[in-house]
């Protein structure tokens, strides 16, 4: 080393330090950079997880390229990751997407609170007999084509899922995995009765109010749901439970951690992560959206615009919990402008550099460096 003037300290590093610099690289391979974690956890990473009543759009295309770019961290780290979504295939909304099929099979329009986009029509088609088959049956068979189409969406965008989970398996059964969630929480000491309705002391967690999990009628709540699926996770072993929500869920995050510690659970075992809107710009304006109105931008539709790689990067640019804008010309521009198209560029050129090279002559570089 040398000083090198006021407040400068100049360090120079000899050839061996080089060459076993390089060494741990070559070794270490695609490892290089990871690290190792002090202890390996099992982590569930549950994203996406779109209702399936119509096709991904931008919103559940930035929490599929958020999720999965996590996910993938955490693995790179050297924990064991398990990705999942959740099939929301039970409630009110299959019913009404049911309904909606079978309405425009018939040549009718589908509910004032049903689905109208024009991959309605589409199912109608597909499905033989929509126009005259059960409701139930109809909505159920709506429900395979779109996570079929969802599923095959997302593999396009480089996204894969190790598990779908059925919300609906959580209620078949005797006893049901909703019925045991129940049975976990009342040998806890957490549920009463009150009007004929169980509720759930969430207040004793943080809660502002205890919540229902079964009304008066028997009918079971959406959060008996949230509470089975949580405790079937916990039953699983993961030593960590993340759920990447969408931002209309931000008032179930106090309630749903105040139920995981009601089963018994760790607030330090659960994270949840709520992602905020994306606007679509272009001409500097943005675009609204609404799947019921069937009014949207799918995950096919913005990559068949901009392309997986920059649709990846830019819902990737900003914070998650940050609305953010994606300037479509942007993402379209072949310039230095675009950091997509720069990186890409820089990419080529390397690509290129060592096609040039040719492969003995790469061989014989990265030897010389072992």
């Amino acid at each position: 080393w040398e000083i090198a003037g006021p407040g400068f300290l100049n360090l120079v590093f000899d050839d061996a330090w080089y060459d076993a610099g390089v060494g741990a690289v070559l070794d270490a391979g695609e490892r290089w950079g990871a690290g190792a974690p002090e202890r390996p956890l099992r982590i569930n990473v549950e994203f996406v997880s779109a209702n399936p009543t119509g096709p991904v759009h931008v919103g559940g295309t930035r929490n599929a390229a958020y999720g999965d770019a996590l996910s993938r961290l955490l693995a790179f780290q050297g924990h064991d990751v398990h990705r999942e979504f959740y099939v929301n295939d039970y409630g009110s909304q299959v019913r009404r997407l049911g309904e909606s099929i079978q309405a425009r099979a018939r040549g009718e329009e589908p509910p004032e609170d049903g689905y109208r986009g024009a991959y309605i029509n589409d199912l109608a088609a597909e499905i033989d007999g929509a126009a005259s088959l059960p409701v139930e049956e109809v909505a159920q068979l709506g429900v395979q084509r779109v996570r079929e189409q969802v599923q095959a969406s997302l593999t396009r965008f480089r996204v894969l899922f190790d598990v779908w989970f059925s919300e609906r398996s959580l209620h078949e059964g005797s006893p049901s995995a909703v019925d045991h969630g129940f049975e976990v929480l009342e040998r806890q000491g957490r549920t009463f009765r009150e009007d004929g309705a169980l509720w759930l002391r969430t207040t004793e967690f943080g809660d502002d109010k205890d919540r229902v999990l079964e009304r008066s009628n028997g009918e079971h709540t959406y959060f008996a749901s949230d509470i089975a699926y949580h405790q079937e996770k916990r039953e699983r072993g993961f030593d960590l439970m993340i759920d990447v929500w969408g931002a209309d869920h931000h008032g179930y995050v106090t309630r749903v951690n105040a139920a995981f510690q009601a089963l018994g659970g760790k607030p330090e075992q659960l994270e949840l992560l709520i992602m905020q809107f994306v606007h679509l710009v272009e001409g500097g304006e943005r675009g609204k959206m609404s799947k019921r109105a069937g009014e949207f931008v799918t995950l096919d539709d913005l990559v068949a615009d901009i392309g997986v790689d920059a649709a990846r990067w830019f819902l990737l640019a900003r914070s998650h919990d940050t609305t953010m804008d994606l300037d479509l010309e942007l993402a379209r521009s072949q310039s230095n402008e675009n950091p997509v198209f720069y990186v890409q560029y820089a990419h080529a050129r390397i690509v290129s550099v060592l096609a040039k090279a040719g492969p003995e002559r790469v061989a014989a570089a990265l030897a010389a460096a072992e």
